[in-house]
């Protein structure tokens, strides 16, 4: 069982979940890391492999979302992200496994490698792929789509936010904090005094917040932006925080209202870079940073970024003496062998130009050290 529903059984018979992960995902402690930026007691909780088809932070988030369009008896689901989006990707992946039909309403980005393999694995999973410049472009085309597919089949598609993160997405994090509450309790780790995490949609940031406060935790939660203000700000943050926990409460009064005060809500700004995806010099540093010193893989447009904030914050604000964890969210599943026989030309023809166009240089410097690198992913 759950932590959430061990915690608070009515959950149970009233959240509709699935299982789709392997949990709870790892803890390490990163003490070469540590020692390289100045702090003793670092450690990393590996959401990379939270799923053996593929890992990252959505696969928590599925496992509510998927089951509840099962529930209502959907047979598509829709869904939103950029060309490369890891949530689009893992909805793809697991829908699949659920016998689900996924389309997938793409926005372009810059182009990096991990586009290429993302969008060769939805191809493999059966996704529907579109691509739109903007969400101009995008709004009317997904109108046609839903009520096309209603004619056709009498039944609306399903509709997944963008990363999942709507209030029954966020679950997922507010169980992923009484996960870790459980294995502090079993000595894998200290209490951390700060938990940093890729701050996108929010939910993941939303969800662990409710989650450490319900467990009893003080764990002070730090989101570092990785994407336009206007989709992750504080204002976004406090209204989906608000929503999770009455979608809780009102499923199980028991559970704790849980209040936050304005400082609780701790994001940070200043390394997001230029635009969605955009790699920055601060977030391959630290990418290359803790490949070299442990072996594991973060990547530009997320976790590198949210690791960059953590390592300035380190060196900056004196936190050798605290304990803290870094939230891995990307995916540490190889699915290499999955995609090794996709020609892109199998892709709908506005998706070619990911791979017959340049990847940003950030990330053909990076991907030459790669190869070499890694003999195997932690």
């Amino acid at each position: 069982m759950i932590p959430l529903f061990a915690q608070y059984p009515s959950l149970k018979e009233k959240i509709p979940y699935v299982s789709l992960g392997e949990l709870p995902t790892p803890i390490e402690h990163l003490s070469k890391l540590g020692m390289e930026i100045g702090v003793d007691h670092l450690y990393l909780k590996h959401d990379g492999l939270s799923g053996s088809l593929y890992g990252g932070n959505k696969i928590r988030k599925l496992e509510f979302i998927l089951a509840d369009a099962l529930q209502k008896r959907a047979k598509e689901v829709l869904t939103f992200g950029f060309a490369g989006s890891n949530h689009a990707l893992a909805t793809a992946v697991y829908a699949y496994k659920m016998k689900l039909k996924c389309l997938s309403m793409l926005l372009a980005q810059p182009n990096a490698q991990y586009v290429r393999r993302n969008l060769q694995y939805s191809h493999v999973c059966g996704a529907e792929l579109h691509h739109y410049k903007n969400e101009l472009a995008m709004y009317m085309p997904t109108l046609v789509r839903l009520f096309g597919r209603f004619l056709r089949h009498g039944k609306f598609p399903y509709i997944i936010l963008p990363g999942g993160s709507s209030p029954i997405g966020a679950v997922g994090y507010v169980n992923a904090g009484f996960e870790l509450k459980e294995q502090i309790e079993r000595g894998l780790l200290p209490e951390p005094d700060q938990v940093f995490v890729p701050l996108g949609t929010m939910g993941t940031a939303v969800g662990l917040l409710i989650g450490l406060r319900a467990a009893g935790l003080k764990t002070h939660v730090v989101s570092v932006r990785v994407v336009d203000d206007k989709f992750g700000n504080k204002e976004k943050f406090i209204k989906l925080f608000r929503k999770t926990l009455a979608l809780i409460r009102s499923l199980d009064p028991s559970f704790p209202h849980v209040k936050i005060a304005d400082d609780e809500v701790d994001i940070i700004h200043n390394f997001f870079g230029e635009q969605y995806a955009r790699f920055t010099d601060q977030g391959m540093a630290a990418v290359n940073l803790v490949a070299k010193s442990e072996k594991i893989r973060l990547d530009g447009t997320y976790t590198g970024k949210a690791m960059a904030a953590l390592i300035d914050r380190v060196r900056n604000h004196g936190l050798i003496n605290e304990v803290i964890l870094f939230w891995n969210t990307y995916n540490a599943r190889d699915f290499s062998d999955t995609i090794k026989d996709v020609d892109y030309h199998q892709l709908p023809g506005c998706f070619h130009r990911y791979f017959e166009e340049d990847v940003q240089p950030l990330d053909k410097h990076h991907w030459s050290k790669v190869k070499s690198r890694f003999s195997q992913v932690k």
